[in-house]
């Protein structure tokens, strides 16, 4: 059973996505919180798997949420981001902050559940819809996390295969499926494309090769 944690100042929303998510087999709403503060408090509480977060929040906002989990002593749960996508400049402060995945609030409950587990098992996603508005942001700001990066090195076939997917949301254990490898050896793999792109995590680097047309 993945746990998830809904984030959002909305109580309707927050109902609407739990009303939703009970639909499910293998997905739980465990807590609600209506600000990061409280956040943060559900976190230590319920300990979840997942925790889906809005950016635009009164008083301690997404981005502030975000910050502070990366802060904590122990590992935080991922966060997938469930925005309205009104302000590329939020989405990219998230991308900095270390959001695992984005996708819009008009998604159905498919891709949300799809996107959940993908998080939940390690992955990362970047809905489709939004990419390209945040490859424009990307280029205005000079680089995904707007600062001056490293060089790109050079990644091996092999490497753009696992970056391939890493884009496209599976997790290490999915792309050692699909590419017939050992879970430890895509691990690897996976930490090479992270140094070659000069990112800090997984969509950094999609963003990273994105900008700079690794993956055409």
């Amino acid at each position: 059973m993945i746990r998830v944690l809904v984030v959002d100042d909305q109580t309707l929303v927050r109902q609407g996505i739990r009303s939703l998510l009970d639909l499910t087999d293998d997905i739980q709403v465990v807590g609600e919180a209506d600000d990061g503060m409280a956040a943060l408090a559900a976190v230590g509480e319920h300990a979840p798997d997942v925790v889906l977060l809005d950016l635009r929040m009164p008083r301690h906002d997404g981005i502030w949420t975000l910050d502070a989990l990366r802060e904590r002593a122990s590992g935080a749960p991922p966060v997938l981001v469930l925005t309205t996508f009104d302000n590329d400049t939020l989405v990219l402060d998230a991308i900095r902050a270390g959001a695992c995945g984005y996708l819009l609030k008009d998604v159905t409950l498919e891709r949300l559940t799809r996107a959940i587990r993908t998080i939940a098992a390690g992955g990362t996603l970047i809905s489709p819809s939004i990419t390209d508005r945040l490859l424009r942001a990307v280029h205005r700001r000079g680089g995904p996390a707007g600062e001056d990066l490293p060089p790109v090195q050079r990644l091996t076939e092999r490497e753009l295969e696992v970056l391939r997917l890493v884009a496209e949301g599976y997790s290490n254990r999915e792309i050692a499926q699909a590419l017939f490898l050992a879970e430890g050896t895509v691990k690897n793999h996976v930490s090479t494309v992270l140094l070659k792109l000069g990112a800090r995590d997984r969509t950094n680097a999609v963003l990273r090769a994105l900008h700079e047309n690794v993956l055409d």
